[in-house]
């Protein structure tokens, strides 16, 4: 091998590496969200002149350091709860990372591929490659959509408004397409020199429907942030227990959470809510099976005035023992309305998939044997409105969520225990995801969390009230609820299917 091809190869690996850690730069806590529309470029410009093996072990780099970057913090559960120590903790990450980057080696093979055999610019051929296998993730193998590349805009609320026709993936397809339309021009000369007759007309045509769907884009953007919808005000009070995950189920210390979150709710009542929240599995005890603190429960609800929606685990089965995690309302009167059975459970969280084959492993949270899922897309149906109460990992999937929103609604509500996290990226990243969900059905969100980040997201993803970590407090606030029914609640990913189309195009008849 001589010098260039060697050092060809170096290039090529070190623009991998350089875009993975521009990708996870871009995401929270780091917040850099503007390298999102750079990070890529590097890559897509060195697989020009790379072989096929070479390219996916670039994608393979690249997808390393943006995973690990971004989900590193799920070591700190199975680490600090998991009795699993710290090296094969991070080497159980680390083997999650490496599937998650499968999907940025498949894109960098196809993209290298095509990129050479068709005279498409590199602005179309990387978003629908990048957008089809990031919607695959989102669902093959019981489906991680964390990490998605739009996410890291939450912020941007002039861009991300699109969401609600496109849903996450759209914002992600912009975002590969301005980088693909970086590599265009640094790729011109290259394309040149190959084929003599190269027509530099596909990309000029490129650059301008890309200059033409970004204009159209944050126009639409900055009409929906302007725009007056119709809705009700309701006060909403968020009760913060700041529960440690060691102290949560110790029968010790059962008398001192509830004593925390009925002192809690004492002072929000004093804001007169329509209703109060506490964070999933906030009651330190079976509700409805443990009779003396349901009713004790139930008795000082009594004194709020107020709805109370509450996490608890529920019994299903007393025969089998089994459990699901579960949301319970009560109305003013102390009289249950509303329970929801959490319907996506985590893997090896609240279940352990093949359970016969992997009969040594256990889950990591409290109960006896695996969570069962619920089956029903379930409102709330109050006096203020109605909401679907989202719990923990299931915010974190659009398709899910909008089913709550197809024959209507007023606002979401989210209750999670982020105390699994710790003080890493995965709080900050988990809260940052629920602004999606606002703006691709257009309705408030509620978010109640254990030990934070608890907080109020109105249905154009404006943050309106946050809280810190690890502090126990309450949180007020006046929302304004949304009965928009968006193009994204109705018809779901049509967006993303599209995509999946022109990527069986692209692989089928590639110089077409």
């Amino acid at each position: 091998m001589t010098d260039r091809p060697k050092t060809r190869i170096y290039m090529l690996f070190i623009s991998s590496l350089l875009s993975g850690a521009l990708l996870f730069l871009s995401f929270p806590e780091k917040d850099f969200y503007l390298l999102a529309w750079i990070a890529l470029a590097p890559l897509l410009i060195a697989l020009y002149d790379t072989g096929k093996k070479e390219s996916f072990i670039a994608g393979l780099l690249t997808g390393i350091v943006y995973f690990f970057g971004t989900t590193y913090w799920i070591y700190h559960s199975l680490y600090r709860y998991g009795s699993i120590h710290l090296i094969p903790s991070m080497l159980i990450v680390f083997l999650l990372c490496l599937y998650l980057s499968l999907y940025p080696a498949l894109f960098s093979f196809a993209y290298s591929v095509l990129i050479k055999k068709t005279t498409l610019p590199a602005l179309f051929i990387a978003p629908v490659l990048w957008t089809t296998l990031e919607f695959i993730r989102s669902y093959a193998l019981t489906g991680f959509p964390w990490s998605s590349l739009g996410y890291s805009q939450y912020n941007f609320l002039h861009f991300i408004q699109i969401a609600d026709v496109t849903g996450i993936y759209g914002i992600s397809f912009l975002l590969v397409a301005f980088n693909g339309g970086i590599a265009d021009l640094f790729l011109l000369n290259k394309k040149k020199m190959k084929q003599p007759l190269y027509s530099f007309l596909p990309t000029v045509t490129g650059f301008i429907l890309l200059f033409i769907v970004l204009i159209a884009t944050f126009s639409y953007g900055s009409y929906r942030l302007h725009q007056n919808r119709e809705g009700r005000n309701l006060k909403i009070s968020i009760v913060q227990g700041n529960i440690e995950q060691d102290k949560k189920w110790d029968a010790a210390y059962q008398q001192a959470v509830f004593d925390v979150y009925k002192d809690l709710s004492t002072v929000a009542s004093q804001g007169k809510p329509d209703m109060i929240v506490w964070p999933e599995t906030s009651v330190p005890f079976v509700f409805g099976g443990d009779r003396v603190l349901t009713e004790n429960l139930v008795s000082f609800h009594r004194q709020l005035d107020s709805y109370l929606l509450f996490g608890s685990i529920l019994l299903k089965d007393s025969a089998n023992s089994r459990y699901s995690n579960g949301a319970v309302l009560l109305d003013r009167d102390g009289k249950v309305s509303y329970i929801y059975d959490k319907i996506y459970l985590v893997p090896f969280g609240e279940y352990v998939p093949l359970r016969n084959i992997l009969f040594f492993v256990d889950k990591l949270t409290y109960g006896i044997g695996d969570y069962v899922p619920g089956d029903s897309y379930i409102k709330a149906v109050t006096p203020f409105g109605s909401f679907g109460t989202l719990i923990c990992y299931e915010i974190i999937f659009p398709g899910l969520v909008r089913k709550f929103y197809t024959h209507g609604g007023d606002f979401i509500v989210t209750i999670t225990n982020d105390a699994w996290f710790g003080d890493t990226g995965g709080p900050y990243q988990h809260f940052d995801m629920a602004v999606f969900r606002a703006i691709e059905n257009r309705k408030p969100v509620i978010r109640a969390a254990n030990t934070g980040i608890s907080g109020f997201i109105d249905s154009n993803g404006r943050i309106m009230d946050k809280t810190q970590l690890f502090k126990r407090t309450v949180l007020f606030k006046e929302i304004k609820t949304d009965r928009t029914m968006t193009v994204y609640t109705k018809y779901g990913d049509l967006f993303s299917y599209l995509c999946i189309v022109l990527f069986m195009l692209l692989i089928i008849k590639p110089r077409k």
